[in-house]
């Protein structure tokens, strides 16, 4: 049994947790070493964390559904455990003056999410159009009810790469002159109806749906405002890893580590090792080309088909300034 069926039975999860074995392999976990899991779902990367050694984790998540998982994992773990209540992007402000040995961050939406039709975020399901993460802010419902229809149609084509957005965005604004698009079966079915016909492995709704989530809950910003402030949250050696599900998420991933890398450069032998670097170079990408599940892990949890690993590591040494 693999530590990701043991973190599973252990914790009776409604989430797998993907790529959880190279996870912890790349966290190099050590006794007495700080760990930030920031998007803390059921808890499966932390309760592995947790089990691997004599640690400490700090875990983030804004949805307060999950606060039932950071109980039961203070009754195991008592003050090596720790939780905030949380959107990870708000981290820096919210630990200012700590650091952690390695961070972790695995984007998207969880099952749990997924399979709870009253969240609002699937199409198979029928249950009200809500999508919210926090449970706070606008809902997808009041957001189609007040859009334009170019703001939709950009939305679509923007975060779902839906190249037929316009025709979804037309038929839209036509429903809701009759009929509220408060449910997502409605939702579902008005976008499986715009779109020609095309061969397809998904559903036709599939990226409308995650167009809509990731604008709701302010996805990509989220992540492009941690990173921004990442370097802050590692100590020298420290390690961040990023599991992602689609390109967006990944390629905003793979910029900021390749921006903020120190090239290689050749040096003697005799050299010191080097304590300067330059401005905004302070990460060593440990992981040149992303890993992703293996063939055995898709085919027991196929929802883990499209995710991709990235690491790096904090470089050793001070900034030039």
């Amino acid at each position: 049994m693999d530590l990701s069926e043991t973190v599973q039975n252990r914790s009776n999860s409604p989430h797998r947790s993907v790529l959880l074995n190279e996870v912890i392999e790349y966290l190099s976990i050590k006794d007495g070493g700080r760990y930030l899991d920031c998007t803390f779902g059921a808890g499966g990367y932390t309760r592995a964390i947790l089990s691997k050694g004599d640690c400490y984790v700090t875990a983030i998540d804004q949805d307060p559904t999950v606060i039932k998982f950071a109980n039961d994992l203070s009754s195991d773990y008592g003050d090596r455990f720790n939780f905030i209540q949380t959107n990870f992007s708000e981290v820096a402000s919210r630990l200012q003056g700590k650091n952690f040995d390695g961070v972790v961050l695995d984007l998207g939406i969880s099952s749990m999410q997924v399979d709870q039709a009253a969240r609002g975020f699937s199409f198979m399901q029928n249950g009200p159009l809500d999508m919210r993460m926090s449970v706070t802010g606008m809902s997808a419902a009041e957001f189609l009810e007040t859009a334009s229809e170019q703001e939709i149609a950009d939305i679509i084509y923007k975060y779902g790469e839906e190249v037929q957005s316009r025709a979804i965005a037309k038929n839209i604004v036509y429903y809701r002159q009759t009929d509220r698009i408060d449910t997502t079966l409605k939702l579902a079915e008005i976008v499986r109806q715009s779109k020609h016909y095309r061969s397809e492995k998904i559903d036709p709704a599939t990226k409308t749906f995650q167009a809509i989530r990731i604008y709701i809950n302010d996805e990509l910003g989220a992540l492009e405002r941690f990173l921004a402030n990442a370097e802050g949250l590692l100590v020298p050696g420290g390690r961040i890893i990023v599991v992602s599900f689609h390109s967006l998420e990944d390629s905003i991933v793979k910029n900021f580590f390749k921006e903020s890398s120190v090239k290689k450069i050749a040096k003697s032998k005799y050299s010191k090792e080097i304590n300067n670097f330059p401005e905004g170079k302070w990460l060593q990408i440990i992981t040149k080309k992303p890993l992703v599940p293996s063939r055995a892990e898709v085919q027991d949890n196929p929802r883990s088909r499209s995710a991709k690993l990235r690491v790096a590591e904090k470089i050793r040494g001070n900034h030039v300034t």
